[in-house]
């Protein structure tokens, strides 16, 4: 029998993943909160337009509230929701992940070890994802990074998933270039780090990477929240790891990690994507950013290191979210002043 594989909260990222591994003819099941995108694709199936193609493809999708009505378990679950989710959304896809099942958390900031307290290790396996994409209307989705050009890095942090990674490789592979990492837990914050650097900025000024190469000290800025991930990591015990492709040789022993890392994925990306937390400052939902530059901020102080950067993000991220600020340039100088002091 086919293996069942659900792919839960599917947003613009976990859309661009089911609807490659539809495409490759695997058993898909949809499950998303949102209950117009369901609707939608219910109604009319799933869109991904990218420069290259647009296609559609027909799929089963469920409102979170019908996953009660299956009589059956899934073999694969594939986790694609904000990481602020993933607790509740872990506990609610228990019930229904098999006992030799997998849950694959295609997710950022560094939610395997929390997910894998619920479903237990031997049923989790870790994920970094480099994929792009947005979604403004239910049943569409524009993906910027086409799939030749996805990355997901997998890898096991306990002992009991060792051999459990080749399967997320082979389900991962439909969607995209998979690298197995031998310190999966590294490469998600050096993941981290990455978000840190852009995507929040990026959003609070309400800019493109096209948009944004004009900015006077924005690359600065990038790269000084990029030193406060690398030292909150080094004070959590993670390591610099290649992530995206990258080899070994471009990360170890160089003075410009960051800007490696910084280049690599404006490259990849692309000038006009809109990233994640831009997208939901335009929804007036509440953004990833107080569980990627809070996470650093609070790891810092704890330490008793100051994160001035990091601190300046999260609070004009946490003003834009409350209504009290708009995404703009002029955010620039309001961190500005925050820094000086």
């Amino acid at each position: 029998m086919p293996e069942r594989i659900a792919v839960l909260s599917t947003g613009a990222n976990g859309s661009c993943i089911a609807a490659d591994l539809i495409r490759d003819g695997l058993d898909v099941t949809m499950i998303d909160q949102w209950p117009a995108h369901v609707e939608a694709i219910q109604a009319n199936g799933l869109t991904i337009r990218t420069k290259a193609e647009e296609f559609n493809v027909a799929a089963h999708a469920l409102h979170l509230t019908d996953v009660c009505t299956l009589q059956h378990k899934f073999d694969r679950v594939v986790l694609t929701s904000k990481a602020y989710d993933s607790r509740w959304l872990t506990e609610f896809i228990k019930p229904y992940l098999a006992e030799d099942g997998l849950l694959i958390a295609a997710q950022n900031a560094m939610t395997a070890e929390m997910i894998a307290s619920i479903v237990g290790p031997q049923r989790t396996v870790g994920c970094v994802v480099e994929l792009a994409s947005q979604m403004f209307d239910p049943g569409v989705v524009t993906r910027s990074t086409i799939r030749e050009k996805t990355w997901f890095g997998v890898g096991a942090f306990d002992p009991v998933q060792a051999n459990r990674v080749q399967d997320v490789v082979a389900v991962m592979s439909h969607a995209g270039r998979v690298e197995v990492c031998e310190d999966v837990l590294s490469a998600k914050w050096m993941k981290l780090t990455v978000n840190a650097m852009t995507m929040a900025l990026k959003a609070l000024l309400g800019t493109t990477n096209e948009t944004m190469v004009n900015l006077p000290g924005i690359r600065e800025l990038f790269l000084n929240s990029g030193t406060e991930a690398l030292e909150a990591g080094q004070i959590l015990g993670y390591q610099i790891v290649p992530i995206f492709g990258l080899k070994p040789e471009d990360v170890e022993s160089t003075n410009s990690l960051l800007e490696t890392l910084l280049d690599k994925i404006i490259r990849d990306v692309g000038p006009t994507a809109i990233n994640t937390v831009l997208q939901d400052h335009m929804k007036g939902r509440y953004s990833e950013v107080d569980l990627i530059n809070g996470c650093i901020a609070d790891t810092l102080k704890a330490k008793g290191r100051p994160a001035p950067v990091s601190d300046a993000i999260v609070d004009v991220s946490r003003r834009i979210y409350q209504g009290e600020l708009k995404p703009s340039t002029e955010n620039l100088e309001i961190i500005r002043r925050q820094l000086a002091g």
